[in-house]
């Protein structure tokens, strides 16, 4: 079995709702999902909020480059459209595989520029590592250390402080 985190992100259209669609995607692999935090944009300033949250996922055959593939399909189906100008641009969802473990529990490195293991900037967002820090409150982000401490160190603890909690939006799936 591999196990991954994946991050999910939307700030275009009803974006509780591509969430959802997200995580009835992956119900036949979910574990847990975090709560919802509404956060500032990354990275690019003049777009709109943010809605952000993590969930596990676990499947006894899927390779890291199956959940990239999932994880693609999924945005697709959410509309996403990438521009190349604006890398962190506004997007209706955002998937992306934050680590992955093998089945001895082995977190899988990777430098392939496809699917880098574990993500190369999760260690920098707090939108990815507070919601993480709901469902495996223990957790550590392979090669970077323990969440709590990733998220209480600057500058990510300045960061932190701009999460909104959303627990008027849960993540029950829709399908």
């Amino acid at each position: 079995m591999t196990r991954a985190v994946l991050s999910l992100g939307s700030n275009l259209g009803d974006r509780i709702a591509h969430l959802r669609d997200a995580v009835s995607a992956l119900r036949d692999v979910l574990l847990v999902s975090s709560g919802v935090y509404e956060t500032p944009p990354w990275g690019d300033a003049d777009q709109p909020a943010y809605l952000n949250a993590v969930v596990l996922v676990d499947d006894p055959v899927a390779s890291p480059p199956d959940w990239l593939d999932r994880a693609r399909r999924i945005e697709e189906t959410a509309g996403r459209v990438r521009d190349p100008a604006r890398r962190f641009g506004p997007r209706s969802l955002d998937v992306d595989v934050i680590a992955v473990w093998d089945p001895a529990g082995e977190p899988v490195l990777s430098d392939d520029p496809e699917l880098t293991l574990p993500h190369p900037r999760a260690h920098l967002r707090a939108f990815v590592l507070r919601p993480w820090i709901d469902i495996q409150p223990y957790g550590e982000l392979p090669g970077h250390g323990w969440l709590t401490d990733l998220l209480n160190a600057e500058p990510l603890a300045a960061d932190a402080l701009d999460l909104r909690p959303r627990p008027d939006l849960p993540l029950e799936s829709t399908g």
